[in-house]
């Protein structure tokens, strides 16, 4: 509804006239790689462990540094591998002492968990990827209207072959979805969207890798939670802000706001 009201206010929903009909797919095809992403970690983590399948979603860096070398022409530079990679290292830190515990549960079908974990990283540096090169001739609210639409309508049917109910839902469960959608889609990967008009996208996809952070100072400022951090989520998140740094401070990157509008390309 609010990208709907955010499309009707600014008129971008007129930049859909002059797509071609290779990036409506592409745009299309974004919203189902989010949709799959969305399903197949979720249905991951209660397959496998938590752990690992936080650490196999969290190869998709590595994924999006791959496509966009390919598919965008926007190789990363040596010090941005390392970034990436010194990044990549200290999420497995941070998940280090969850991969070694015993539980009474030993997850009898965690192999197809793990693999979910996988196509989650994948369709999720596939949706990144094509977010950077759709962002080089739409503006913000033209993209997110295609991909959330699509990613919508994908999602609706995954329910209903799953035969998930959709309703009713109590209203605690309504309000945690609000929340979720007000927050982690429209601030977040909203957020996300704009950047890749600016930034490759595997370093809009490396700050991913901070949401540990962001998650532990949250939990250890709120009274109800109070978690303080332990050793390896603090060591792992020093390490994966370190990472991003890296990354991020490449020399040169200056010209890729100019680079962007040559990946469009003709209509």
């Amino acid at each position: 509804m609010i990208v709907a009201v955010a499309l009707a206010i600014t008129g971008q929903w007129r930049q859909w006239r002059r797509l071609s009909r290779r990036d409506l797919l592409v745009a299309l095809g974004a919203g189902a790689m989010l949709a799959l992403h969305f399903w197949s970690w979720n249905t991951a983590v209660g397959l496998t462990s938590v752990a690992a399948a936080v650490v196999l979603v969290n190869t998709q860096p590595a994924i999006v540094a791959i496509l966009s070398a390919i598919l965008l022409h926007e190789a990363p530079g040596r010090r941005q591998w390392i970034g990436i990679a010194v990044a990549m290292i200290g999420a497995l830190i941070v998940a280090a002492p969850a991969l070694g515990a015993t539980t009474v549960d030993p997850h009898p079908r965690a192999l197809l968990g793990d693999t979910l974990s996988v196509v989650g990283a994948v369709t999720a540096a596939i949706y990144f990827v094509s977010g950077r090169h759709l962002r080089a001739s739409l503006d913000l609210w033209a993209y997110v209207g295609l991909v959330y639409g699509a990613c919508l309508i994908c999602l609706l049917a995954l329910a209903g072959l799953s035969g998930a109910p959709l309703t009713p839902q109590p209203p605690r469960e309504l309000a945690i979805f609000a929340a979720l959608a007000l927050g982690p889609m429209l601030l977040g990967h909203t957020g996300f969207n704009w950047a890749l008009g600016h930034l490759p996208a595997y370093v809009v996809n490396l700050m991913l890798l901070g949401e540990p952070i962001g998650a532990t100072i949250i939990a250890a400022v709120i009274p109800a939670i109070r978690e303080v951090p332990g050793a390896a989520t603090l060591i792992g998140g020093a390490v994966v802000a370190v990472g991003i740094l890296v990354t991020v401070t490449q020399r040169g990157q200056g010209a890729d706001s100019l680079r962007l509008r040559e990946l469009a390309g003709p209509d």
